[in-house]
């Protein structure tokens, strides 16, 4: 299975490219697409309503202001939408984060923080473990290699005193 990756503008491609990051440390193939709620509904529509057959099981939206762009997408699908609100130089994202995280109860969007995209990343990983034991076993060594950064962290931190 794969990750689809939407963006609701280019200017999102930075967070997108996190993502992506992400997915190939993973080994996870991905699609990518601009799509704005907005200015191409009828697009939005369709690639939510084809988004199986394309052998998708993640999609991440990634979208500022309104951000509407999640809402969209989960109303046309059954697979499960990550939202990453983005930080616009309007309210630092706040409106992002309120428009991706209220939906209407029926139509859920998961949420991660402003410009989180690589949280974003990697709870799609998440659920694709969910069936797949590779990944899980990728997930777990990624987890350990966390918790060995931090240790050197403390390490680094004991030698300084």
């Amino acid at each position: 299975m794969k990750v689809s990756i939407v963006l609701g503008s280019i200017s999102d491609k930075k967070i997108s490219d996190e993502i992506v990051s992400v997915l190939k440390k993973f080994g996870i193939d991905y699609e990518l697409e601009v799509i704005s709620a907005h200015r191409t509904p009828e697009r939005a529509y369709e690639f939510a309503n084809t988004a199986i057959e394309r052998g998708v099981g993640v999609i991440i939206s990634i979208a500022g202001k309104a951000a509407h762009l999640g809402g969209v997408i989960a109303a046309n699908t059954t697979l499960p939408v990550i939202g990453v609100p983005v930080k616009s130089s309007t309210l630092d994202g706040l409106d992002a984060l309120l428009s991706t995280v209220q939906m209407p109860s029926g139509v859920p969007v998961a949420s991660v923080a402003i410009d989180g995209g690589k949280n974003a990343a990697l709870l799609a990983i998440e659920i694709l473990a969910v069936s797949d034991e590779n990944l899980r076993a990728k997930l777990v060594e990624h987890k350990n290699k966390l918790k060995e950064d931090v240790k050197k962290m403390n390490e680094e931190l004991l030698k300084e005193e």
